[in-house]
C-alpha cells in the first residue's frame, strides 16, 4: 500500500513552514509517523563549505551520503524527479510536501491576507483550504490556527485509526 501524500501549497511568505510546524505535532499526537518533503525553488545548500561531504561533492561526487548514529543525509548532486525521491521514503504513515502544487497529490491550498497573494489553486482542485480570508468552496475552509482540525480531516480521509499493533 502506498503512503498517503498531502501537499501544502501557497505562494512564498504565506506561512507554509509555520503551519507545518503546528500540523506535525497534531499528526504525531494521533500516532502518525510523518515525513516532510520540501520543494525549494532556489539553490539550497545542505552542506557547509569546507566539510568533508562538501569537499566530496565539489570534487565531483554525483551522490554524497553522510551518516551517524542519529542522522543521515543522502545528497543527490543532480536532478531527481520528486516521484523518485518520494518512492524512497519508507516507514512512515504520511508524507507532507511543502510545495508541488502541480504534483499528483492531494492539495491543501493556503493564503494569508497580509501577503496580498491569492490561493495558488482554485478551491475545487483542493482537499482543503487554509486561510484568514473568506473563501467560497465546497471543501473544508480552515483558519491559519486550525492545525488540529486539519489533522482530524486528514486522519479521517486516510481512514487512520491509530498505529497498528506490532
Amino acid at each position: 500500500m502506498s503512503i498517503p501524500i498531502y501537499s501544502l501549497v501557497a505562494y512564498s511568505n504565506t506561512g507554509k513552514t509555520t503551519f507545518l510546524e503546528k500540523l506535525l505535532p497534531e499528526l504525531t499526537a494521533r500516532g502518525l509517523r510523518a515525513a516532510v518533503f520540501k520543494h525549494d525553488a532556489h539553490e539550497f545548500q545542505v552542506d557547509r563549505e569546507g566539510k568533508d561531504s562538501w569537499r566530496m561533492t565539489r570534487a565531483g561526487a554525483a551522490v554524497t551520503v553522510v551518516a551517524s548514529e542519529t542522522h543521515s543525509a543522502f545528497m543527490e548532486n543532480r536532478y531527481v524527479p520528486p516521484e523518485t525521491l518520494i518512492a524512497r521514503i519508507t516507514d512512515v504513515d504520511i508524507i507532507l510536501t511543502e510545495g508541488y502544487k502541480h504534483g499528483p497529490w492531494k492539495k491543501i491550498a493556503m493564503s494569508r491576507r497580509a501577503n496580498g497573494k491569492p490561493l495558488p489553486l482554485p478551491p475545487e482542485e483542493c482537499f482543503a483550504v487554509v486561510t484568514d480570508e473568506e473563501v467560497e468552496a465546497d471543501v473544508p475552509v480552515l483558519g491559519l490556527e486550525d492545525a488540529a482540525e486539519l489533522a482530524e480531516l486528514i486522519c479521517r480521509d486516510m481512514g487512520w485509526n491509530g498505529p497498528a499493533d506490532p
